[in-house]
């Protein structure tokens, strides 16, 4: 496995949520608090901002063009070009401040929202554009992704250092069965964004880590890959045979209870450019949502 090299550089303030565009051979993600939204064509080289001045915490390609979007207002509609239009603001009375999201094996959307009091949820809109909480009891939610046939859905509460397992229904898009798959050590950086690859282990960047982990599907440390930055924030494959990772990261430093307590954000690069890395295994393709949009 080779070492991390920086393929864009635009000192992102929080780098986040990677989705690779297999047709076009591009990668999409966010600096969500800078309120950018990019673009890395490989087979080019070359990297874009596609859009200014708009909060991105989440997304996924959309069957058919544009993206379905998450952010602290709510989940949205783009097409990539001038329309934006608001899906939802709320989903049976609890508020759609949201963080990162994925699509289902269904295309159906995913989000989990950012609360710490009262505590958040786990959302899913269906392809009809109707909602519904999948789960509850969430202060920060994080990465999202599934096994390779569907069967177990993967959340992650970063705020409690846990990536979840759930049994999840693929037809229905009911998540059943919540346990523990993976806890934190406190002295750890906190679990953010994952990935599945093809074999089902996980892969997670750890905020204030300075590493991705890979985890077996029973949660066992597979291996760590150290990062030249510290608050690495997030993965996805991508590249030919999606061989590569791509890692995002952030160069402002959020102080937080969740800071372990030999963090020194003083010494070395604490993040903001995207990485990639050439893992030497095959990941799993990310799905698109499949919403009908009026």
């Amino acid at each position: 496995m080779q070492t991390p090299e920086i393929i864009a550089d635009f000192g992102d303030l929080n780098g986040e949520a990677p989705v690779w565009d297999a047709a076009t051979s591009c990668l999409y993600w966010t600096d969500c608090v800078g309120f950018r939204f990019y673009r890395f064509d490989s087979r080019t080289g070359a990297s874009e901002i596609l859009r200014n001045e708009f909060e991105v915490t989440g997304f996924a390609l959309n069957e058919g063009g544009g993206f379905v979007i998450a952010n602290t207002k709510g989940i949205w509609f783009w097409d990539g070009a001038a329309r934006l239009q608001l899906l939802a603001a709320d989903v049976d009375g609890a508020v759609c401040q949201m963080n990162d999201a994925a699509a289902d094996p269904w295309g159906r959307f995913l989000a989990g929202s950012c609360f710490y009091d009262p505590l958040g949820c786990l959302f899913r809109v269906d392809k009809d554009g109707r909602g519904a909480i999948l789960d509850d009891g969430f202060q920060l939610a994080n990465g999202i992704g599934f096994a390779p046939d569907g069967t177990k859905l993967y959340f992650t509460d970063s705020a409690a250092r846990v990536i979840y397992r759930y049994d999840y229904e693929v037809k229905t898009g009911e998540a059943k069965n919540r346990s523990v798959l993976v806890r934190v050590p406190l002295d750890e950086g906190v679990p953010d964004g994952l990935a599945v690859d093809a074999e089902g282990f996980l892969w997670s960047a750890q905020w204030y880590g300075g590493c991705v982990v890979r985890y077996e599907p029973d949660g066992k440390v597979e291996r760590r890959i150290a990062m030249p930055a510290k608050q690495t924030s997030s993965v996805a494959f991508g590249g030919p045979g999606l061989g590569d990772l791509y890692i995002t990261s952030a160069s402002q430093h959020f102080p937080s209870p969740l800071v372990p307590p030999n963090y020194d954000p003083s010494s070395g690069c604490i993040g903001g450019p995207l990485y990639r890395l050439k893992t030497g295994l095959r990941g799993k393709p990310q799905f698109k949502t499949r919403l009908r949009v009026a």
